[in-house]
């Protein structure tokens, strides 16, 4: 009689188990990011950077559709600040530790708004480990073209930061022996070296402001990330 009650016992569990649904921890949707070193360059103009400038970056994902922590995300949008110690994507010298403020999508629940920044801190890594600020905006990204070579991207977050990009040209090569002398700073499925337009932060938190527009420093890519 044990034995059969056991047996039985663990069925009903198995067979509870088994109605369940999954929690979900897949998202998808578009990045951008934007710094203030060029990330498309040529030999000459890179060395004249590393080490003085490019320690500064915005990122910005929107997710089209997906759930984080069991939580849906479709349509919402979160913002990385980051001041490095030096040139990010450095081959030599380790742009950590730095420091990051978080822009958080204000149409976003609060359950939303925890998945929002597990998900950025664990594609940022190391970069997003130590936020030392969380602020909630409007956060308005939006992509034109699905091809990467011609896509456009927008970024606005309240009035704290804004990136605004245009697909490279031929015009703006000018040493004709560019190439894409730093990676994205998170992972993605696909990414192209963009123009950038804007490359603004007005935030709190970093205790550094920029403006820094007119360069060969932005990335958009797609995006597809499993916890």
């Amino acid at each position: 009689m044990k034995y059969f009650l056991t047996g039985s016992l663990l069925f009903c569990a198995s067979a509870f188990a088994a109605g369940l649904p999954t929690v979900s921890n897949t998202v998808s949707g578009n990045y951008v990011e934007a710094r203030t070193a060029d990330v498309y360059t040529g030999p000459c103009f890179a060395n004249s950077e590393v080490g003085l400038i490019g320690d500064l970056a915005v990122l910005g994902w929107k997710i089209d559709k997906g759930s984080w922590d069991g939580v849906s995300l479709n349509g919402l949008s979160i913002v990385g600040v980051v001041r490095a110690k030096s040139t990010l994507g450095d081959y030599y010298v380790t742009s950590n530790p730095a420091k990051a403020v978080m822009i958080v999508d204000s149409k976003a629940t609060p359950e939303q708004a925890l998945a929002l920044r597990s998900f950025a801190k664990h594609q940022g890594g190391e970069l997003l480990s130590d936020v030392v600020r969380v602020d909630y905006a409007p956060v308005d990204l939006a992509f034109e073209n699905n091809d990467l070579h011609t896509m456009a991207a927008t970024l606005t977050a309240g009035t704290l930061a804004k990136i605004q990009t245009r697909a490279l040209a031929e015009g703006d090569q000018l040493c004709h022996n560019e190439l894409t002398w730093y990676e994205p700073l998170t992972a993605l499925n696909h990414a192209m070296p963009a123009y950038t337009l804007a490359n603004d932060f007005k935030g709190q938190g970093l205790g550094a402001t920029w403006s820094s527009p007119s360069k060969r420093s932005a990335f958009v890519g797609t995006f597809s990330a499993t916890e």
